[in-house]
């Protein structure tokens, strides 16, 4: 008998091709027969599957005790969540519009975010808060926004934003696994609903099985050497294609998926931008405040002589998000206006 010091390949993991929205709910599944201790809770969330099908086909599965479609009272059924969550369950609330946020503000931050700072750390919320964000379909100023940037700023909370069908599925289940609760945002146009805006990549391909993806990673969607693209959600979708489009003229755009804004990992900023000496961040929530701010600052605060040129900001002004389609896609950090900022920022 031989003994040999050479490890084994592991055999690679089988896939499919899944909407984002499929993914999720494949997560969900999975995480929910694992234990008996997920229930998931909302609004439309049974019979309906959920508006942005968050949960299709979950009530029949595991029947209505954890699939649990609720009044239309946030404020309650986060309420319920936290208390279910602090006793000992995980359970998956769904705030079906990130916007609002407004009438339940204090069960979020006031008690699902500081019970375990407030407790000593002898009390935790293993609690998920699932909500849409995003707007490119004219739903108007109450149903478009992102507000990330609003999470990520209230401490106690783990903020993640998926942009692709895989890391829909592996962070939803490290989500679900975490013992802090986590704000999981979904954006709408990466979904794959039929009847949103086409987007090819809201289809891609989806591990079997166990699947996590660390919360507090970012991903280089695209690796380049010209200029770095530091963006999330449905803008690295957008991203991705001025950079190929870029490409045919010699332009090699690196673009950053950050997936997790709580954690930052800012590491992965620095990195890329200490390759490239040019910075355009990208970003669907408001200019003022926000997510594109705390970017720059990660990179000035280090070395600012990383920079060969300004940086360059792309993300909604500080106005309500329109109605009307044309004003809409004025406002919203759409591929030409992600193209302008990439080439004044290489003075092309």
């Amino acid at each position: 008998m031989t003994i040999t010091d050479t490890p084994t390949a592991p055999a690679p993991q089988a896939s499919r091709r899944l909407t984002t929205s499929k993914a999720m709910v494949e997560a969900i599944a999975q995480e929910m027969e694992r234990d008996p201790a997920v229930v998931y809770l909302g609004e439309d969330v049974g019979a309906y599957g959920g508006i942005f099908s968050s949960t299709t086909d979950l009530l029949a599965r595991f029947g209505p005790e954890r699939i649990i479609d609720t009044p239309i009272s946030e404020t309650a059924f986060i309420g319920l969540g936290i208390g279910a969550a602090v006793e000992g369950m995980r359970p998956i609330v769904e705030l079906m519009f990130a916007d609002f946020m407004g009438v339940c503000l204090d069960q979020i931050y006031n008690h699902m975010a500081k019970i375990h700072f407030e407790s000593g750390g002898n009390v935790r919320v293993p609690m998920v808060l699932t909500t849409a964000v995003g707007g490119g379909y004219s739903d108007g100023a109450q149903h478009s926004q992102c507000l990330w940037g609003t999470f990520a700023h209230l401490p106690g909370m783990k903020v993640v934003v998926p942009s692709n069908p895989a890391d829909a599925k592996g962070l939803m289940t490290s989500a679900i696994r975490d013992d802090n609760p986590v704000v999981y945002m979904f954006h709408k146009g990466v979904m794959g609903l039929a009847w949103m805006a086409k987007n090819a990549r809201s289809v891609g391909d989806v591990p079997d099985g166990e699947h996590l993806v660390p919360i507090g990673k970012a991903a280089v969607a695209r690796p380049g050497t010209d200029v770095t693209v530091v963006t999330l959600s449905l803008s690295v979708h957008h991203a991705l294609d001025v950079a190929e489009k870029l490409s045919g003229e010699g332009v090699e755009v690196e673009v950053i998926d950050l997936r997790s804004l709580v954690p930052l990992e800012r590491e992965a900023i620095l990195t890329s931008v200490a390759k490239t000496g040019h910075l355009v961040v990208v970003d669907e929530d408001y200019l003022s405040f926000g997510l594109s701010g705390e970017v720059v600052a990660t990179v000035t605060d280090h070395d600012p002589t990383m920079l060969k040129a300004p940086v360059h900001r792309v993300a909604v002004p500080d106005v309500p998000i329109p109605y009307a389609h044309g004003l809409e896609y004025a406002v919203l950090p759409r591929p030409d206006r992600i193209e302008a900022a990439i080439r004044r920022s290489l003075a092309l």
